[in-house]
Parts: structure tokens; sequence; C-alpha cells
């Protein structure tokens, strides 16, 4: 009752200068948000004004590299931007109303009056018009008196075997990572040299590698005096700084070391980031500021977009509550946002959120997309973190499976400013963990860059099972992917044997095919499904060898005796009609 009487006081507002006939127009154009801000007495709206007309990126996929993929998706995007902003920007620059053009989701960030929102309402190009409301960081807690000296190797990082990936000499050279949160503290020694900007100690690019999205005091940090003195970094800053802590401790988990500290997954990736919180307050405009660059990284002026210098994978761990104004016409721009990102060849991980342990608690904007990698948080004894946010996403109704993986998250030890370390708990902790894979299949098999589907798939397929006796939605936790854990919990040694095995060039078999028990003891078995046609299966060892070829005839299920093999992890590779399915098994 409340939206439906606030989206009436909204129009009664704003129709004092128009005719009955445009009530049904801005009954569908604006969001509830804005509603509530006018009937409140806001007079001068920040909002999003979302055109119509997104780009079609369907082909994208067929682009090879991760390079053509971005240089085609920002070349459509711009394009379609261009062809149809052009009478809005005409109207903005005839009112001097300063604004935004973003591509990356076809939409323009402007500040206007009543009257000028409604003359903007009545372009037949405008789909939507909504509150540009702040989001809040999705916040750790902090284990006060926590160990906070070295340690040989972060319990996380050994948990997924990453250190054992290093002993295979892949650290994540030749990776590219990036993250969008409250900033970065460059110069922290575990940080500097893996900053893809830095020269030496006493210089460094940030051309291409940084960015600030942070253009004004965030209203809701209750600041008496809205000033740029009263942000630890200042507005608009050409070199990273972190006003807060939170990104500093993301960015250590996925690179962090500094010969003593090996608290980051992937020590030897580079890594690019841009501050779209402003002391842990974010909003659309700012996200879509940084999704926007991340995908074509600009030089310091904010021009000459390259998307061959974006990085492979980055970090998202923000959130919005009901009561900032979260809603389905903030959540439909943001995933078209996502969804134009990882067409470009680039994997979107996000944080799953604190809200668990109940059932349909995933529910940020960053995380509930079907594009969107979420990652769910585990604990020390391997077990899910019970503030963990579970699925399955009841927000859009779309009853999405979520999360997709689960990682690390409670009790991590990684980087803040100050040349400082502290401990951490969040899913904002397990998402770097899901980046540092990222990165260490890049290092082992650079032809994967850009084939996001592709390494989605390998960490999915090598996580190691999980299963818990949470019954959410439909999904009985028992199965897998399940809404506690999705996959379960990532195996960053199998995930790289695995991804040593793929070629980026094959297409991946999308099919209802399950394989079980795992782990086994003497028996596999295969349930095909539908699948009329002949399946072959191979088994590799854990180095890679070819040990067992088989072929299944037909539908239903398949049965392979794997008595003869000693102990140990094995991957199976289904093959059908030129479509390729991978996979992990444990015999024990």
């Amino acid at each position: 009752m409340r939206k439906i009487l606030s989206i009436y006081f909204l129009i009664l507002y704003f129709l004092t200068t128009l005719s009955a006939q445009n009530t049904v127009i801005w009954s569908e154009k604006i969001s509830p948000r804005l509603a509530e801000q006018a009937e409140n007495g806001i007079t001068s709206f920040d909002v999003i004004v979302v055109l119509n007309g997104q780009a079609d990126l369907s082909t994208a996929a067929t682009k090879t590299s991760k390079v053509s993929k971005g240089i085609y998706v920002l070349a459509q995007l711009q394009a379609n931007a261009s062809q149809t902003q052009a009478g809005l920007i005409n109207y903005l620059n005839q009112q001097g109303m300063s604004y935004r053009s973003f591509y990356v989701v076809n939409a323009i960030q402007t500040t206007g009056n009543a009257d000028q929102l409604n003359t903007i309402a009545q372009f037949s190009t405008i789909k939507k018009i909504i509150a540009n409301s702040p989001y809040q960081i999705e916040m750790p807690t902090e284990l006060i008196g926590s160990q906070l000296t070295p340690t040989e190797i972060e319990w996380g990082i050994q948990m997924i075997g990453a250190d054992q990936v290093w002993g295979m000499g892949y650290r994540g050279q030749g990776a590219v990572i990036g993250g969008q949160d409250t900033g970065y503290d460059w110069v922290h020694p575990a940080l500097q040299t893996k900053y893809r900007g830095y020269i030496n100690a006493d210089s460094a690019d940030h051309n291409y590698n940084w960015h600030d999205a942070i253009h004004s005091i965030n209203p809701l940090n209750g600041d008496t005096i809205s000033s740029a003195a009263n942000n630890p970094c200042g507005l608009d800053v050409n070199e990273p700084c972190d006003d807060h802590r939170h990104g500093t401790h993301t960015m250590g988990i996925m690179v962090g070391s500094d010969g003593e500290n090996k608290v980051g997954v992937a020590p030897d990736a580079k890594w690019i980031g841009c501050r779209s919180m402003e002391r842990g307050w974010g909003s659309p405009a700012s996200y879509i500021e940084c999704f926007e660059w991340v995908m074509a990284p600009t030089d310091l002026n904010n021009e000459n977009p390259n998307p061959a210098l974006a990085p492979h994978a980055f970090t998202n761990s923000w959130g919005c509550p009901p009561i900032e104004g979260c809603d389905t016409s903030n959540f439909s721009i943001m995933e078209t946002v996502v969804n134009n990102v990882k067409a470009s060849g680039i994997v979107v991980v996000a944080s799953a959120g604190n809200s668990g342990p109940e059932c349909s608690t995933v529910s940020n904007p960053a995380s509930i997309f079907e594009n969107s990698f979420t990652v769910g948080s585990t604990q020390p004894n391997d077990t899910i973190s019970e503030f963990s946010s579970r699925g399955p996403v009841l927000v859009d109704g779309s009853m999405r499976m979520k999360p997709n993986i689960s990682a690390p998250g409670s009790q991590v030890r990684s980087t803040i400013p100050g040349n400082d370390y502290a401990t951490f708990s969040g899913t904002s902790m397990a998402g770097p963990h899901v980046v540092g894979v990222v990165a260490l299949i890049i290092s082992a098999n650079p032809s994967l860059a850009g084939q996001v589907d592709q390494i989605e798939s390998i960490i999915k397929q090598s996580a190691v099972v999980k299963m818990t006796d949470q019954d959410c939605g439909v999904t009985p936790g028992t199965v897998i992917p399940n809404n506690t854990y999705g996959h379960g919990r990532i195996d960053a040694l199998a995930a790289v044997q695995l991804a040593l095995l793929a070629t980026p060039t094959e297409e991946l078999l999308d099919m209802p095919i399950s394989v079980y028990p795992n782990p086994f003891t003497n028996e596999l078995h295969f349930n095909l499904g539908e699948i009329t046609d002949n399946t072959s299966v191979e088994i590799f060892n854990a180095t890679g060898q070819l040990i067992l070829e088989s072929v299944f005839e037909g539908i239903g299920i398949h049965n392979l005796s794997m008595s003869d093999l000693s102990n140990g992890v094995y991957f199976y590779h289904l093959k059908n009609q030129g479509k390729v399915m991978r996979g992990k098994v444990v015999k024990k």
C-alpha cells in the first residue's frame, strides 16, 4: 500500500504541468524510489535514464579470443549508445544539466528537477527513469584478537590447493584480475609490485590501471558538511587509494604476497582496480561506471578505452537491501551491465551476501543474475559459513539456483591499508578466492582467456562436492548443485588439472547429465538422460594421462567399472556430437 501511495504522490507532484493523458507514461516510467523521494519533499532528483534499444551482442560468443570479444562488444555498445542517446543529450545540453553517458548499458545519469524529468519522460526513446539510490558494501566481520602474524600459507589457500598449483609452476603469471570496491592501497608491500601500473618503487603509470568513480561525498556517511576533505582519499583521485579497508583486503586475497605473508591465491597475477564506493557507499551510477571501465579501461582522462587491457576476471562485493530502494527497476539495468561485461570475455564474480543461514537470502543486485558467478562462503572446517546467503533467488521471481560455487570466506587473513594485515569474515572474502583461481587457470592454459562459460564450467565441475541437510526451494541439499554450496567448494588444483586438458574451441555439452556416486568405490554411473546418440567417455588420472575409454550407446544409465584403479582424483570427458562435458570424480 505504501508503494502505491508513493507512486500516487509522485504522479501528482510531477503532473502539475502535464495533461491527464501523460499519467500513464509516468506510471510506467518512474521507479518506486523516485516516488518516495518526491513524497519526502525532494525537489532535485539524481536519476539514471534508461533508454530503449539495448545493443545486440548475440554474436559475441563466436569471437575466438578475449581481445576480439572485447573489441566487438565495445564497438557494438558505443554505436548503439551514440545512435539512441543523441536527442536526450541535446536536451540535457540545452538545459545546462550535468550528465554522464554510459554505453555498457544504454543509459545516462543526470540530476534534474521535476519539470526537466517530466520533459525527459516524454521522449519516445526513454524506457525507464530510476533513482540513483545508494548501495552499501557487503560488510565483513573483523575478528578482533585473531591471529594476525604470518603463517606459512593461509588456510584458505591450502584448503583449495592453490599452493600445490604453485608447485606446478602456475602462480597467476600472464593473468590480469580486477575489482571494484572501496579502492586499494597500491603501495602495500604485498600488493605494490603486483599492480599493473607499477614501474619501480618511485613511479607508476596509472593510465588504464586505475579509475576513480567517486566524484562526490555520499550523504549517507552523515557528514555535517559535504566536502572532499571528509574522505581520506579525496575525490577523483589519480592513483589507487582505499578510503575504507575492504577493497585492500579483497585484493590481497587475490594476489597478495610479500614473501613472508602469503595471503593471495595467484601471487604472480597483475591487478587493476576501480573505486566504486565512498567509505562503503556506492550507487548504481558508480557501479556502472566501474563496470564500463573494467570492460574497456581508459586513460586518466577517461578517454581512449582499450578492451585489450581488460582483466580476465573481477570481483564484486556490494549489496542493496530493500530499505535502500532496490527493486526490479534497479535489477534490470544492472543485469544488462553484467550480461554485456561477460559477453566481452570477463568472468564476473559476485559475493552471495552475508544474510544466511535462511534460504532465499541471495538478494544483492550483483549476485542474483544468471551471468553473475556467485560465491558462497565456507569455514576452516570446510562447511558452509552460517552467514553465507542461500538460494533460490526470490527477489526477481526467478527461483534461480544460487550460489554457483563456494570458497573460503570465514576467518580470512589479508592486507589492509597502512602495510598491515587483518582477519575478516564474509562472502566478500570468498569471491576473491574464485577470481584467484581464474587467474591460475589462465596461467596454466592461456588459450582459455575470454572463454567465460568454459572457465566457469571447469571451476564448477572440479569443485569438491558439498552436501547439506538444508533443503532450500525445491532442491534438496543432498543433490549437486544445491542452494547452499552451489556446485561445491572450489578446488584450485583440480580446476587447473582440468583446464590443462581443455581446448578453447570445444563446445560445452549442456545437457542434464549426472555422474554418481562421487566419491565412488568401484563403479561410476553415468545418467545420460534422453541423449540418443552414442556418447564416448574418457578417464584421465591426475597427471592428465588417458587411462580408460568406453562408448555408451543410447539413452539411460550406463555403468563404468573402475575397480582396477587406485584411490585418488580422476577426470572424465564425455563427448557427444562434437560437444564436451568435463568433470572430476574421486575414488576412495
